[in-house]
């Protein structure tokens, strides 16, 4: 399934989302205001491509989950994600999070991005335990409440953050999670030895 070069807006749920559809490809469409997920990639798949996607307004830019279900290996890339809302609008599902721009869990590489104004976490890898092989370089997040949130809850796996740039993050640059919940302090100052699944590199931190 190839999905490219669309222009999609007014969404009560997702502009584009594949359900257990392993190789898939979503590239190069524009999006705005979408209510939930903009781009969902879900279920039991393999292998998802989201690449050179504009998205303005949603409550979560991209989502690449369920790894409990078999969900894994993503490539996120050169993707622009702004103006997230802080919640979901009432007749999606509410309760639900919200104002995230990127997140992953297993065995995805996230790269070349660029997130501004995201409520609640730039890009954000794992849920619980599930986390394995994630890779969060080269990224570009401005005005996130945390820039990377990274979960170090019990049976976590690893992921690599390194050579971002994440500018004005009041909670942190770089946080571990335990599923939505801050835990830790900023990882880039304090330092991620607590951690050994968390691997943090050379990233440019601004206040």
């Amino acid at each position: 399934m190839i999905v490219r070069g669309n222009r999609i807006r007014n969404c009560d749920y997702s502009a584009v989302r594949g359900n257990s559809a392993s190789n898939i490809q979503i590239t190069g469409n524009s999006v705005s205001d979408v209510r939930e997920v903009a781009l969902y990639a879900e279920f039991s798949f393999e292998g998802a491509l989201i690449a050179n996607n504009t998205v303005d307004g949603a409550a979560f830019g991209v989502s690449v989950c369920n790894f409990n279900e078999g969900g894994r290996l993503a490539v996120v890339h050169g993707n622009i994600i702004r103006n997230l809302l802080p919640k979901r609008p009432i007749g999606t599902a509410p309760d639900d999070d919200a104002g995230v721009g990127i997140y992953v869990e297993a065995d995805s590489s996230v790269t070349g991005n660029v997130i501004e104004h995201a409520p609640a976490v730039g890009i954000m890898a794992g849920w619980g335990k599930y986390l394995r092989d994630v890779v969060i370089t080269g990224n570009l997040i401005r005005k996130a409440f945390i820039g990377v949130g990274v979960s170090v809850a019990s049976g976590a796996g690893t992921a690599l953050v390194s050579n971002n740039m994440i500018s004005e993050a009041p909670r942190g640059a770089v946080v571990g999670l335990d599923h939505a919940r801050p835990v830790t302090p900023d990882l880039t100052a304090d330092g991620a030895q607590h951690f050994a699944q968390v691997m943090i590199g050379t990233n440019s931190v601004r206040a």
